[in-house]
């Protein structure tokens, strides 16, 4: 299934998804994460934000409740649609743009130093060209203390995945050095990312990064009589700690960075 095939025709599962107890965590670890490294200058004046690959603008919303105005961008109108709702349901449509383009064509899209805050979560996994998107997020940003945040897929996380979960130590070790991986919601393949590799692509559109951060590091691998439900905030709490040391937050299913223009 080609990746717009995939977000036009699974919209409603990728919502289930986000439903669900780790579909949650990633967005509630990743906002909060991002919440650490927002611009402080919002006082002052309203600042813009983009989030490239919007889905269902969970993110971007909680980005307008705070007073920013939002551009949500994404190739499948049928996630554009949900993200509409979204906006509605929360009050805040005054606030969003929403915008029907493709992630690779960021140069094309929007002048150049137009956005505070940009987001790029769980996009570039989907794409052959993932720099392209990089260097148009980098041409975007407005200054020295505008915030790009990228979260990807972990290769350290899919070896435990394969390993623990599915119980494929075969998996594990090809998983080792495997460029790509399996996305189990819509059954096609994802890039896998290290840390060093994030981060050369960051470094060669001249973006310097400024922290890390691991997004799920245990919560996937909790034994079943623990709820994922009822502990919830428990499991946030503990993952929130987990997720800023480098020892723990190397395996995580997701990294998280964070970088600015160099």
């Amino acid at each position: 299934m080609a990746v717009n095939e995939r977000f036009q025709n699974g919209a409603q599962d990728y919502v289930a998804y986000l439903a669900t107890p780790e579909g949650r965590l990633r967005t509630d670890l990743a906002f909060a994460n991002l919440e650490d490294f927002l611009p402080r200058s919002q006082v002052e004046k309203s600042l813009c934000a983009l989030d490239v690959g919007c889905g269902t603008g969970a993110t971007a919303i909680r980005l307008a409740r705070l007073g920013m105005h939002v551009t949500l961008l994404d190739s499948s109108p049928a996630m554009l649609d949900v993200a509409k709702r979204t906006a509605q349901e929360a009050g805040v449509t005054d606030k969003v743009v929403l915008q029907h383009g493709d992630a690779t064509r960021l140069t094309n899209l929007f002048h150049p130093a137009s956005f505070d805050v940009i987001l790029c979560h769980n996009v570039l996994e989907y794409l052959d060209e993932p720099i392209a998107v990089l260097r148009g997020a980098a041409r975007a940003l407005r200054d020295s203390s505008a915030i790009l945040s990228v979260l990807v897929r972990n290769r350290a996380g899919e070896v435990f995945k394969a390993a623990i979960q599915a119980g494929d130590l075969a998996a594990a070790e090809n998983n080792l050095t495997a460029e790509w991986g399996q996305e189990s919601l819509y059954g096609g393949r994802v890039r896998l990312f290290t840390s060093d590799s994030l981060q050369a692509m960051l470094k060669a559109v001249s973006l310097a990064v400024v922290a890390e951060r691991g997004v799920r590091v245990l919560a996937d691998y909790l034994p079943s009589r623990i709820s994922r439900s009822a502990e919830y905030e428990r499991i946030l709490a503990l993952e929130r700690k987990l997720s800023s040391r480098p020892e723990y937050a190397g395996v995580a299913r997701y990294i998280q960075c964070f970088a600015r223009l160099a």
